[in-house]
């Protein structure tokens, strides 16, 4: 599945607040990601950031009059409005969402917005007095009843030196809101579990049993099940990655902890995707202190950590069970024992050991491999379009 903002025509609407500068931040984002983006600025916008610079980043004009301008039409807010995707205003101040709320069309942006048919998204950004304001917030309610989409601010230090919920949402994450309005909602519904990541076997305070998962292909699973409409829970072990927006998050250390986490949740679940790269050993003892090379006298005793998978084989109650098998030879044979003997509905095989394709690699070259003894092979592609995969051939599985 590509990016849903590729080739999607998307108007971004800019209103009068010190966040509008961070709408440039987040046209580029939007323009890398492959859409097409038209900008409307009100008048209050522009006396924070010129219209030149949205001119030249989207390479299309910038409407701010509704009159008198040789580039208007009479119906360019019908044209546009009939044209657009998505539409995302952002910053949103108090003023525009009361307009919005009650159907005031004074200038272009809010007459644009009332023939609209396309989802919209609105990132109110004001001082937290004003966004705490009653009127603000049945306006903000009233938005969310009419089908509107709001995207609550963040909290920190504002502008004008208060402390509290009135910063626009970091434009990353207004992106990933626009990809949940246009993508198609077919997980309405589902409650999907996602292990990721690596976990961490202690050998003593600082030495630990590992492996080299970045945990990215269930961070994309994550993210692009919630886009879908789904209800995610997301158990990861160690990363460097942040929590994907909208996603439920635990995060374990060791296969113990993710092994609890997992049976704690496992029969709240429609779908269980075990990506994660669960350590297979751990040692017997942990050492209370740093243990010197002189003083190991045998070898580390090892001993089996919790099989997850198995355990969720065995216990599946209606539940889609995914698992991945990474593997460095005998890739068929070893992903259909494993199929086998967890008792799974689907593995997605890959052979590790190349560098663009299994860990902490952005794409992924895999294998799928079905209870009925179908298999598929899959080109290499970026993690989240093989999470799109995945996920239409869970909803395959559960109408079958």
């Amino acid at each position: 599945m590509p990016d849903p903002l590729k080739d999607k025509k998307i108007v971004l609407g800019v209103c009068g607040g010190i966040a509008a500068y961070k709408a440039v931040d987040l046209l580029r984002v939007l323009v890398k990601s492959g859409s097409h983006i038209r900008v409307i600025m009100t008048r209050s916008a522009r006396a924070f950031v010129g219209p030149l610079t949205f001119e030249a980043l989207s390479g299309h004009p910038v409407w701010t009059h509704m009159f008198g301008r040789q580039e208007n039409t009479p119906l360019q807010h019908i044209a546009w409005a009939d044209e657009a995707d998505a539409v995302v205003i952002a910053p949103a101040t108090a003023n525009i969402i009361g307009k919005m709320a009650h159907g005031i069309a004074d200038d272009p942006l809010t007459t644009f917005v009332l023939a609209v048919r396309a989802p919209i998204l609105v990132c109110p950004s004001m001082n937290v007095h004003m966004y705490e304001n009653r009127a603000v917030q049945d306006n903000i309610k009233r938005l969310d009843q009419i089908g509107i989409k709001v995207l609550p601010p963040g909290t920190g230090s504002l502008a004008c030196g208060h402390e509290g919920r009135g910063r626009l949402p970091d434009v990353e994450a207004i992106a990933e809101e626009l990809r949940s309005l246009l993508c198609p909602q077919d997980l309405v519904g589902e409650r999907i579990l996602v292990t990721a990541g690596p976990t961490q076997e202690p050998i003593d305070p600082v030495r630990f049993i590992s492996n080299p998962s970045s945990g990215k292909m269930g961070y994309a699973l994550a993210r692009v099940a919630r886009r879908r409409g789904a209800q995610v829970l997301l158990i990861s072990g160690p990363t460097v990655l942040p929590d994907p927006q909208g996603v439920s998050m635990i995060r374990v250390s060791t296969s113990q902890e993710m092994f609890n986490a997992v049976m704690d949740h496992v029969e709240q679940t429609t779908i269980i995707v075990k990506a994660a790269a669960v350590s297979d050993w751990r040692p017997v003892s942990l050492f209370e202190h740093k243990i010197k090379k002189e003083e190991v006298t045998q070898p580390l005793r090892l001993e089996q950590t919790p099989d997850i998978l198995k355990v969720l084989g065995e216990k599946k109650k209606g539940q889609v069970l995914v698992g991945f098998a990474a593997e460095t030879q005998n890739l068929r044979e070893n992903a259909c024992a494993k199929l086998t003997a967890k008792n799974l509905d689907l593995i997605v095989a890959n052979l590790v050991g190349q560098t663009d394709s299994g860990f902490g690699s952005d794409t992924n070259q895999a294998s799928l491999f079905y209870r009925d003894g179908r298999t598929e092979a899959l080109p290499l592609m970026d993690k989240e379009d093989l999470a799109g995969i995945i996920l239409d051939k869970v909803l395959e599985i559960k109408k079958a």
